[in-house]
């Protein structure tokens, strides 16, 4: 059975910080890049942070660039978002995804978790 459980989320005050976990279950972790989404209300989930297979390539949303932390443990099958200077835009729900794109057929499969609340208020 596939998982992706989200964890350490919460409230936190601008300026704080938080880092989000995600494990990975009953899929091949190692071959799939994983990446971090959110989505406030009343607007479209959006993409936040995503890094490659083998852990290199990061790359991050204009908005959270220098700010966030995307990366992952392939012992644990886990991947982190290291969040530091919150803001109050800050403030969704998050998301981990994994995606595997199959080489030659481009057969494509993706597996998302049930997300974790991120709230950024004083």
């Amino acid at each position: 059975q596939v998982q992706l459980v989200e964890s350490g989320g919460g409230l936190v005050q601008p300026g704080g910080s938080l880092r989000l976990s995600c494990a990975a279950s009953g899929f091949s972790f190692s071959v799939y890049t994983m990446s971090w989404w959110r989505q406030a209300p009343g607007k479209e989930r959006e993409l936040v942070a995503t890094i490659l297979n083998g852990g290199s390539s990061p790359n991050y949303a204009d908005s959270v660039k220098g700010r966030f932390t995307i990366s992952r443990d392939a012992a644990k099958n886990t991947v982190y978002l290291q969040m530091n200077g919150l803001k109050p835009d800050d403030t969704a729900v998050y998301y981990c995804n994994a995606r595997n794109v199959r080489p030659f057929t481009g057969a494509t499969t993706t597996y998302w978790g049930q997300g974790t609340q991120v709230t950024v208020s004083s």
